[in-house]
């Protein structure tokens, strides 16, 4: 079975976010980039299957500027074959992101898409389900579990229910979720290794999809800051305090 695993980069979830003072985005200049989380579960499951001996080859593709490699390096290093970039400078969104991956699942045919079942950018999750009906495969979103059966994949989601296990044919394309598994530190071995695994880069101009964007964003802006809490020594004060505001809102 051929796997294909698509990555992004994104901020590192240590990392602070902060909005560029001209609100048109988030800072990225100078912020520590790493892979996002759910694309790590989504390699680890696919190195999980190799070691099983399911999986005969993994290809990991990222769709980003030059600097995308590291998250390929990344996935190369846990275990995977092989990388793509697709090297854009221009912020693609989904669909555009969806049609170029079509467009890769064209030419791998791969027997599994795994993804991240969103991206903690922009938590949009929606470029495996575009994936899933542009290529006309069948689809198993939020996965917890995977199994291979033959032909057909048995898949455990996480539903708002609790779960649940559906049996998804081959090929077919599936997102995961947190809780499908623990991703593997690379060892510093493995990292020297993965520099000599095979890289390609591609411009994505080259794939012939019109990359404009389609929405405008008027403006981001950060939360409002939370005020400071305070200790109180009773009860009687605390409802005190809550008295106090609840006149404080009413005259307002």
């Amino acid at each position: 079975m051929k796997i294909l695993v698509a990555v992004k980069r994104v901020v590192d979830h240590n990392v602070r976010i902060r909005v560029r003072p001209d609100g048109t985005g988030v800072e990225t200049s100078g912020v520590r980039m790493s892979i996002n989380p759910f694309c790590k579960h989504a390699v680890e499951a696919a190195v999980q299957l190799g070691e099983k001996g399911e999986a005969s080859e993994i290809v990991v593709v990222s769709i980003g500027p030059k600097q995308s490699n590291d998250v390929i390096l990344t996935a190369l290093a846990m275990g995977a074959h092989r990388g793509l970039l697709i090297e854009t400078d221009a912020a693609l969104e989904t669909l555009v992101i969806a049609k170029l991956l079509a467009k890769v699942v064209e030419e791998e045919q791969p027997d599994l898409v795994l993804l991240g079942k969103q991206a903690v950018d922009d938590d949009s999750n929606h470029v495996g389900q575009m994936l899933a009906a542009l290529t006309n495969r069948p689809q198993a979103t939020f996965a917890s579990g995977i199994v291979v059966k033959g032909a057909e994949l048995e898949v455990t989601r996480e539903v708002d229910y609790g779960r649940e296990t559906i049996a998804v044919p081959l090929p077919a394309v599936v997102t995961a979720d947190l809780r499908l598994n623990t991703p593997r530190n690379a060892a510093l071995p493995m990292v020297m290794k993965a520099r000599s695994k095979p890289l390609a880069v591609r411009p994505a101009t080259e794939f012939g999809i019109d990359l404009a964007s389609r929405l405008t964003i008027e403006k981001i802006s950060p939360p409002t800051e939370r005020l400071a809490g305070k200790t109180v020594a009773s009860v009687s004060e605390f409802a005190a305090a809550i008295a106090a505001q609840v006149n404080e809102m009413e005259a307002l």
